[in-house]
């Protein structure tokens, strides 16, 4: 898989998990690997969630 892909699969686990649960995921809803994974390929979780498109104002990204 190349760093493209991964970085487009993160970007889909994230956006994946904001519809199941209509709300913006938290780095608790992810198993730590996962968490890691998503971190490496897209940056610090609140840059994350802006890469997916998923951005939040004041709220809380834990």
């Amino acid at each position: 898989m190349s760093s493209d892909e991964k970085r487009t699969a993160a970007i889909a686990l994230l956006k994946d998990a904001q519809e199941k649960l209509g709300r913006l995921p938290k780095r608790s809803d992810f198993d730590s690997e996962t968490v890691c994974f998503i971190k490496q390929k897209l940056g610090p979780w609140p840059r994350a969630l802006e890469a997916a498109g998923l951005k939040g104002r004041g709220t809380d990204y834990d």
